[in-house]
């Protein structure tokens, strides 16, 4: 009898580590587990190994077919379709590698049961907190620095270095976000980031299956989704499709020349989202915005090869099945393949119809960013299937509204009239909202740290329509500029030890970071408990005098928002809303308690917003 070389897979799928780094007929095999009873019965493995394509493979398991080899321009890759029948159990087989004159390669790959729960997916009813985990809070000093990776240094006084966040920092931290009124959490990519320099920001992952180690391991990250599970909360993952970071597993030993988008010299996209629906655009254009590289440290992934995309999709289905979250953020949606971003959206939904995910669209004009979003076919021929996608249209809106004059379009117009664009889309309330994020300016800066300002956009942010989504620190007036980003990406005071402040506690906040605080919690609170804000239809009127009123209405309940966006106070006539406050005579402003008069005028201080709260008799 052969000697046979016998190797565990279950290891790298509890723990993903590198258990292979020291064989050198094989180095890994990706998904290193798969799951029974998946409504998608074909699995296709990428097997990496000393001239693996040389070996013939073989397995036996009751209701597990091997049914094609696939071999690539490099020898040292085997992509190998297995059927999974829905009679299949839960267990272990081994899939043999064998050669002629060599060691016989077994491997242990394991079929686990699925996980009952299913992703909860996230609505117009959650909250979600933006958090870049290195800027956070660390909880866990000793994965700081680790050894054998490539980046080792740690300076918090450099905004380009890595800090020393982590997975536990934000576990430890989840009273305080639960308080505050937080939902669901969306982490900036944790996988690993094995870059020589600026992986702390995610997104040029090296790792498809394993969390980075410096922010913890795959199975804290799984704790993290469970701890957030108990207290009614939800977990999004940030997914990267359009590019890989240079130090990526593959991109060491590519499986063939195809695998990521090549050209004669470093070609960076030219970042013209108007490429894909120019009905003018020239090929070259077109051709540029999707293949271009988006930096020199992030190849950009060739998605017309089926390897790579069965690669990508299933590693997006292996995190749900193994942790539970709820659903995903799709980093540079624009820039991507958009058959394969299709037929990516049809998978998630047809194995996952609970799960919710929404594209990045940092662009401007509304057609641009409407475009890219689901029941829109015009100039395709076919759905995106993408539900919903990062609103910039109303973050310049809300911007515009509380730095500009008002004016015919100016001012708080801008409000009125993208919310009345809202005839694009299939559904308005799946797209999600913001004031701020990891690539933008503090909206506290932006608005000249002016705290009436301040106070406007957050209760703008809390009662329109859609999934609000809030950006660490922006409770407590973290402010900068982005110029460059690392400005906006501070640490959160109080995240680690030693820290001359913590703001995670009201003593460590100054008095206008408690305001703030205590503003943002009444009304984040308020939305939790109070469905009209959630899921209540709208109805807008026309700007006056640099005043915008809207409704938020169910059979139970109404809220009135009432902003000024001038710098003089105001005096609004309500006879003119008759057709909504449907003589109702009084309300109570939310955060103060104040009853409102709505018989009678109402006034106004200037940069003011007013929430009043108005039950149905």
């Amino acid at each position: 009898m052969k000697k046979r070389l016998v190797i565990t897979l279950l290891a790298i799928c509890l723990t993903g580590g590198a258990v292979f780094a020291q064989i050198a007929p094989l180095d890994r095999i990706e998904p290193a587990c798969w799951w029974v009873g998946m409504k998608h019965r074909n699995l296709q493995l990428i097997v990496h190994g000393q001239r693996i394509a040389d070996r013939t493979v073989s397995l036996e398991y009751p209701g597990v077919t091997l049914t094609e080899i696939h071999k690539v321009e490099n020898p040292n890759y085997l992509f190998l379709d297995l059927h999974i029948a829905p009679e299949a159990q839960a267990g272990n087989f081994n899939i043999r590698f064998t050669r002629k004159g060599s060691k016989d390669i077994s491997y242990s790959y394991e079929l686990k049961k699925r996980n009952e729960q299913q992703p909860q997916g996230v609505t117009s009813q959650d909250l979600l907190y933006l958090i870049m985990p290195d800027r956070f809070a660390n909880g866990d000093p000793k994965n700081d620095v680790v050894k054998g990776m490539q980046e080792t240094a740690l300076n918090r006084d450099s905004m380009y270095y890595r800090h020393g966040g982590d997975i536990q920092g934000i576990i430890d931290h989840l009273d305080y976000l639960q308080d505050l009124g937080v939902t669901a959490l969306w982490l900036n990519p944790v996988l690993e980031n094995d870059q020589p320099s600026a992986s702390y920001h995610g997104y040029a992952n090296t790792e498809h299956y394993k969390i980075d180690r410096r922010y913890g391991t795959n199975e804290l990250y799984r704790q993290l989704a469970s701890e957030l599970h108990k207290r009614g909360m939800k977990l999004i993952k940030d997914l990267v499709h359009n590019h890989i970071g240079s130090q990526h597993w593959t991109m060491k030993d590519l499986p063939s020349k195809d695998w990521v988008h090549q050209w004669p010299v470093y070609t960076k996209s030219n970042f013209r989202e108007q490429t894909q629906f120019d009905p003018y655009a020239a090929k070259a254009d077109k051709q540029l915005m999707t293949d271009g590289w988006f930096d020199k440290h992030m190849p950009d992934i060739n998605q017309a090869n089926s390897y790579v995309r069965n690669y990508f999709t299933q590693s997006h289905i292996w995190w749900i099945e193994y942790t539970g979250l709820d659903g995903f953020r799709l980093d540079t949606y624009s820039y991507n393949d958009a058959g394969y971003m299709q037929e990516w959206g049809k998978v998630m939904k047809e194995e996952y119809p609970t799960l919710s995910f929404f594209g990045e669209t940092f662009v401007k004009g509304m057609p641009n960013q409407v475009f890219f979003t689901e029941g829109n076919t015009i100039h395709r021929g076919f759905d995106s299937e993408l539900p919903g996608v990062t609103d910039f249209q109303l973050l310049w809106a809300i911007t515009d509204a509380l730095t500009q004059k008002p004016g015919w379009d100016e001012g708080v117009a801008r409000l009125y009239n993208t919310l009345a664009s809202d005839f694009m889309y299939k559904d308005p309330m799946q797209q999600v909202i913001f004031l701020d994020n990891h690539d933008l300016s503090r909206f506290f800066s932006v608005v000249g740290e002016d705290m009436r300002k301040y106070k406007s956009a957050m209760a703008w942010l809390l009662t329109t329509r859609g999934i609000p989504q809030l950006y660490y620190g922006a409770e407590i007036l973290m402010k900068n500029f982005c110029n460059p980003d690392g400005l906006v990406r501070s640490d959160f005071p109080g995240g680690w030890p030693g820290d001359r402040v913590n703001k995670f506690t009201a003593g460590g906040r100054t008095a206008p970071e408690n305001e703030i605080f205590d503003y943002v919690k009444k009304l984040a609170n308020y939305r939790k408990q109070h469905a009209v804000l959630q899921t209540g239809k709208t109805m807008q009127y026309v700007p006056e005098n640099g005043v915008y009123v809207y409704f938020r209405y169910n059979e139970e309940e109404t809220v009135m928002v009432i902003m000024n966006g001038s710098d003089k106070d105001a005096t609004v006539e309500t006879k003119r809303f008759a057709e909504r406050l449907n003589g109702v005579s009084t309300g109570e402003e939310i955060n103060t308690g104040t009853n409102i008069d709505l018989r009678n005028n109402i006034q106004v201080s200037a940069y003011t917003t007013h929430v009043i709260s108005i039950k149905h008799s």
